[in-house]
């Protein structure tokens, strides 16, 4: 499979340099924001959700509606739309965009979260139930029939589904850092996604992903999704210059957190991905080539946090090492959302691809010498 982007679709300029406490939605800032991504060729953007936020279904459709080739990641927990009616909904989105609709689940990890919105099983039963709503969904989308279902968690009878996906199903992503994630999102999920950790921590989980995968009677895997946070700049010097300067207004906005997040603004976090970051960052600021840690410790590891820092050759080269361990959806987002966007579009995405057209030369090279071949007649891979 190719190596695609991803990165974030943000509904207002509000950003965390720049936070406004209560904007609402501007659609034209929205739809540029979503056509500044398919035109500077990422594939996917996601919706994420919050139980206070806005709603992914009705922004998924709002960025469908106005680009041509982006795909529509739906953010979805399942405590809040039962799988049956969740089934329809994504099957609509993904008529409406002509195939483009993917759904990536949170199983919830954090229980004062979970309990703003009626949620209070325990971590163990959320992945129980994540694992029977996304068979339900498949179910839903591929049976011809009416089926029944009895489950410990739903329960329905004759059910039948007349909104099927343009391409017979819908991507599903699982993402975390626990064992429940590695189980479910190994033996069910089409992506799998993590936050930017160092090359060897991810690969420890990715190890452990595939094994799920093995242990539950796989012959694929799921893809893996990476995310980061670069920050770009022409030289190295500046580059990090730029860091600090965002380092400072992380911790400035701190207090305009702490006034819509409360405590949990400052308290351990409950997730493992979160737990996992401080750990890490306790090991120093640089790891790897560019991996910059301080934006997890300043923000408390509040979701995707890890910045990588440098020249645009840095960060591809970064991002590259990313791709040989075997990831093959690199999302990526900045700090000042649009300007970050254009920024990776421009000075970083062209850069990895030349990397990636030089790895494809290269295999070929290899396997037509292996075959007896000259290096002449091995026609190279154009750069798109």
């Amino acid at each position: 499979m190719p190596t695609e982007f991803i990165s974030l679709t943000f509904p207002n300029e509000s950003n965390e340099l720049n936070p406004v406490v209560g904007a609402g939605i501007d659609p034209d800032f929205l739809a540029r924001y979503a056509r500044t991504l398919d035109d500077y060729g990422f594939h996917y953007t996601l919706l994420p959700y919050d139980s206070g936020g806005f709603d992914p279904f009705t922004q998924g459709a709002t960025i469908a509606a106005v680009t041509k080739n982006l795909k529509v990641i739906i953010a979805l927990r399942p405590n809040t739309i039962y799988p049956t009616v969740a089934a329809k909904a994504l099957a609509s989105l993904d008529q409406l965009s002509r195939g483009r609709a993917v759904v990536h689940f949170i199983a919830g990890g954090s229980d004062v979260e979970q309990a703003r919105e009626g949620d209070f099983l325990s971590k163990e039963d959320r992945y129980g139930r994540l694992e029977e709503y996304i068979r339900i969904l498949r179910r839903a989308w591929e049976s011809p029939a009416p089926f029944d279902w009895d489950g410990k968690f739903y329960q329905f009878k004759g059910y039948s589904n007349r909104v099927r996906p343009v391409n017979g199903t819908i991507p599903v992503s699982v993402g975390g850092s626990s064992p429940e994630a590695y189980r479910v999102g190994g033996s069910l999920a089409d992506i799998f996604g993590l936050w930017g950790e160092p090359l060897k921590e991810t690969k420890d989980q990715i190890e452990k992903i595939y094994a799920e995968a093995e242990k539950a009677g796989r012959k694929d895997r799921p893809r893996i999704w990476v995310t980061f946070r670069p920050i770009v700049a022409e030289t190295e010097d500046l580059a990090w210059e730029k860091a600090h300067r965002i380092l400072d207004a992380l911790n400035r906005n701190q207090e305009a957190y702490k006034g819509f997040l409360g405590n949990a603004a400052t308290a351990q976090p409950q997730n493992v991905g979160s737990q996992r970051l401080l750990d890490i960052a306790k090991k120093g600021e640089v790891q790897d080539r560019a991996l910059w840690y301080p934006t997890v410790t300043a923000t408390n590891a509040r979701g995707a946090s890890t910045a990588l820092v440098g020249s645009p050759k840095t960060l591809a080269d970064a991002i590259l090492d990313y791709v040989d361990l075997g990831c093959e959806l690199i999302s990526i987002r900045g700090y000042d959302n649009l300007n970050d966007a254009i920024d990776y579009g421009r000075y970083i995405l062209p850069l990895v691809r030349e990397g990636l057209k030089e790895r494809e030369n290269g295999a070929k090279t290899a396997e037509a010498a292996s075959n007896g071949a000259t290096p002449a007649e091995v026609a190279p891979a154009e750069s798109s």
